[in-house]
């Protein structure tokens, strides 16, 4: 039995395991700082937006109230 973690590739590609049959860190590491470097970049180009004003009031029908108004 196998209790060592188990990561997979992506597009078929093959994990290089370094001699102790863990994955490369320096691979790993380069992966992860390639990775938070995109979500950095997105983070900051995102827009502030301005916040929607007060919806105007909608009158509704609701099923089964079926009553009259008298004036």
């Amino acid at each position: 039995m196998n209790n060592e973690q188990l990561e997979l590739g992506i597009s078929g590609n093959k994990l290089q395991l370094n001699g102790s049959g863990h994955p490369a860190t320096r691979d790993r590491r380069t992966r992860a700082n390639w990775w938070f470097t995109q979500m950095r970049t997105i983070v900051n180009r995102a827009m502030d937006w301005e916040t929607a004003g007060t919806p105007r009031p909608e009158q509704i029908w609701i099923p089964g109230a079926h009553r009259e108004v008298k004036v």
